[in-house]
C-alpha cells in the first residue's frame, strides 16, 4: 500500500515488527506535522522542533517492540516526543542559552498595519510562552494550539483534569503578566 495507507496504527506497527519496515513511513506521514506543531510551541524554534520530532520518530522505530499497545501508537509516540521536548528545555536551561524566536516583525515590515500588529502580537505571545514552565506551556499548547479537550490531555500526559486546569489558570496569569509588560 502507499503512504496514504488506510490501515490502523496497530496494523502498521504489527506489520513493521513482522519485517515490513517500509510501512513505518505511513506512521511518519500521519504524525510528523501534527507533532511538529506541538514541539515548535514547546521549544520555541522550528529547527529544534524538527530535530525533536525526528529524534522521537527514530526512537519510536528503534524501540517499536516496546510499544505494548500498538493500537495506541500515537499516544506512545507523543510521550516519546514530550520527553524529548522536556529534556531539550532542561538542557537549554542548564546552558542558559536563550530560546530562538522568529523575527516575525522584521518579516512583516512590508505588511499593512493590521497584519503587522497581528504579527507583533503573535511574536509577543510566542516570546511569553517561553517563560512558562514546561508543564504550563504543554497544557496551553495542547489545549489552544492542538485544540484537545482536557480529558484527552489528561490521557496523554497522565495528569488529572483538575491539575491541568490549575496549570492552565497559572499559565493564563503568567501570560497576562508578561503580555502587559510587553504592551
Amino acid at each position: 500500500m502507499g503512504l496514504r495507507d488506510g490501515a490502523t496504527d496497530g496494523e502498521i506497527v504489527r506489520a513493521v515488527l513482522a519485517g515490513d519496515v517500509e510501512r513505518f513511513a505511513v506512521l511518519v506521514c500521519r504524525y510528523r506535522d501534527r507533532y511538529a506543531r506541538y514541539a515548535t510551541r514547546m521549544l520555541g524554534s522550528g529547527d529544534a522542533a524538527e530535530d525533536a520530532v525526528q529524534d522521537a520518530l527514530v526512537r519510536a522505530f528503534d524501540h517499536l517492540a516496546d510499544c505494548r499497545e500498538p493500537d495506541k501508537f500515537a499516544g506512545w509516540l507523543f510521550l516519546i516526543l514530550r520527553n524529548r521536548c522536556f529534556a531539550e528545555r532542561r538542557r537549554r536551561t542548564r546552558m542558559e542559552r536563550p530560546l530562538e524566536l522568529a523575527d516575525e516583525a522584521f518579516a512583516a515590515s512590508g505588511r499593512p498595519d493590521g497584519e503587522l500588529e497581528q504579527a507583533e502580537r503573535s511574536q509577543a505571545l510566542t516570546a511569553a510562552l517561553q517563560h512558562l514552565t514546561a508543564e504550563q506551556r504543554e497544557v496551553f499548547v495542547l489545549k489552544h494550539v492542538e485544540g484537545l479537550p482536557y480529558d484527552d490531555i489528561a490521557r496523554l500526559t497522565g495528569a488529572t483534569v483538575a491539575s491541568l486546569k490549575m496549570r492552565m489558570h497559572r499559565a493564563y496569569d503568567r501570560l497576562r503578566e508578561l503580555l502587559q509588560e510587553h504592551a
